[in-house]
């Protein structure tokens, strides 16, 4: 059987789940350390240090709040029903946006830029997405706690559906990783793919309902919504942090099947390319 034939085999997926989970188990100490470690020492000797971990997403988060919550305020329809004010609406979904950007970003230089680890043969090299990944998230799970602290205290309000967090970031996280696996390969075959990562990340929140609902959109452009995998995983956390209810309901279909699909797909293409790094760094 060919490596091909291999690779598209419906056990091989079923085989790299079972790897990546081993994977986990295995070197989740050292996950942790590098996560760690991406944090704090990226930062260090910075006035803020780890903080700013948290503070870039943040004033990113804070800019377009003002931008379209103050001065396009008025373009809103304002026969449109929002159980809470549109600075939650925003956070609910430029949060896991912005995190997902960075570990895209990040993910396309993982292999190029650690060439020396190729040859180690202690270090598995699987872990750099990974590690990313977590380290991108951590900015996103500190805005949303600001989020549960926020609401109650200005709506006098909770939802039943925060409960539902733990799962959103698990489903965020496979598909992050997922999609780090495919980058961190691809690029080191096509340099040119950072690139165009960094374009779709100044485009893509445009095209994915953060800033604006889907019924504010002209019906010709709608497709363009549902045909962006980010906008599912939007729209799970606008229900979950915004609306307090399933208002997305083929979201809740969709998002788990493409996180997963991707995580697996995407260690798949890595461990099938992994041999071949050494030829194009």
């Amino acid at each position: 059987m060919s490596s091909i034939t291999r690779y598209v085999h419906p056990r091989g997926y079923l085989a790299a789940a079972r790897e990546f989970l081993g994977l986990l188990r295995e070197h989740r100490e050292l996950i942790i350390e590098l996560t760690r470690r991406a944090i704090v020492d990226r930062h260090a000797n910075q006035f803020l240090g780890p903080m700013w971990v948290f503070v870039r997403p943040m004033f990113v988060a804070v800019l377009y709040i003002f931008i379209f919550s103050v001065v396009f305020t008025a373009r809103a329809p304002s026969t449109t029903e929002l159980p809470l004010d549109h600075t939650v609406y925003i956070l609910a979904g430029i949060l896991p946006w912005l995190a997902f950007q960075t570990s895209m970003n990040q993910s396309c230089g993982l292999i190029t830029g650690n060439a020396s680890l190729l040859k180690d043969f202690v270090f598995r090299i699987e872990i750099l997405p990974i590690q990313t990944a977590l380290a991108a998230i951590v900015g996103q799970l500190l805005g949303t706690a600001l989020i549960l602290v926020y609401v109650p205290a200005i709506h006098g309000t909770a939802y039943l559906t925060w409960l539902l967090l733990p799962l959103l970031v698990v489903l965020q996280l496979a598909a992050m990783i997922g999609v780090g696996f495919i980058l961190a390969s691809l690029t080191v075959v096509v340099r040119d793919l950072s690139e165009i990562v960094q374009m779709f990340s100044m485009v893509g929140i445009f095209v994915t309902p953060v800033v604006y609902q889907p019924d504010w959109v002209p019906a010709m452009f709608k497709p363009v919504l549902y045909a962006n995998p980010f906008s599912y995983m939007v729209w799970c956390y606008q229900d979950v942090l915004y609306y307090g209810a399933f208002t997305n309901p083929q979201a809740w279909l969709v998002f788990p099947l493409l996180s997963l699909g991707t995580l697996i797909a995407g260690f798949r293409l890595f461990r099938f390319l992994k041999p071949y790094f050494g030829d194009f760094v």
